[in-house]
């Protein structure tokens, strides 16, 4: 599609236009990047001070019950455990980029106790799943973004972001236990 639109501008005696665009667009992405990289270096400090001072054991400690029943096939000790519990914390606050890593390590984890290689385990679903539908409570993105484009209140868009998330990982959450139920009925029945 690139191609195909430069060589249009060039039949069309309009590559001007074009390396107007491209420098518009380079510059744009640099400003968007910058304003992103300091909203998140921010956070990823906010997150090492919370972890230093132990806010981030407290939470997973919170957490720990609910994330033992939704992968009861995961053993508490097990290093998955610590991993499924550091992305899920990392993704509320909006950190993707840092979540990222562990929920790699986390699906590595989960690989290891699954006895069939050729199969995702129920753990690696659910895991998933819920990844992909992730609880936000501060979507730092999104605020970097607000801010680099000015937005006069970048943070308004909080309450919605947790509405919306929550309703997906609920949804997320439900539709696995339903699929999940349906293969043991199907098992059960044959």
């Amino acid at each position: 599609m690139l191609i195909t639109g430069l060589v249009f501008a060039m039949i069309t005696g309009r590559m001007e236009e074009v390396n107007e665009a491209i420098f518009e667009g380079a510059q744009e992405a640099v400003t968007l990047c910058l304003g992103m990289i300091s909203i998140l270096v921010f956070w990823l400090g906010m997150m090492r001070i919370a972890q230093e001072g132990g806010l981030l054991k407290l939470l997973s400690r919170v957490l720990s019950p609910l994330v033992q029943r939704l992968f009861p096939e995961v053993p508490k000790e097990h290093p998955a455990m610590g991993y499924i519990l550091s992305n899920m914390t990392a993704n509320m606050f909006g950190l993707g980029n840092a979540a990222t890593p562990m929920g790699i390590k986390a699906m590595e984890q989960l690989k290891e106790l699954n006895g069939s290689k050729d199969e995702a385990s129920r753990s690696m679903i659910t895991f998933l799943a819920i990844n992909t539908a992730s609880l936000t409570l501060i979507p730092t993105t999104v605020i970097a973004i607000r801010m680099t484009y000015d937005s006069a209140n970048p943070g308004e868009i909080i309450g919605t972001t947790i509405a919306a998330t929550a309703v997906a990982v609920t949804s997320a959450i439900l539709i696995d236990r339903f699929f999940h139920w349906r293969r043991v009925q199907r098992a059960r029945a044959k």
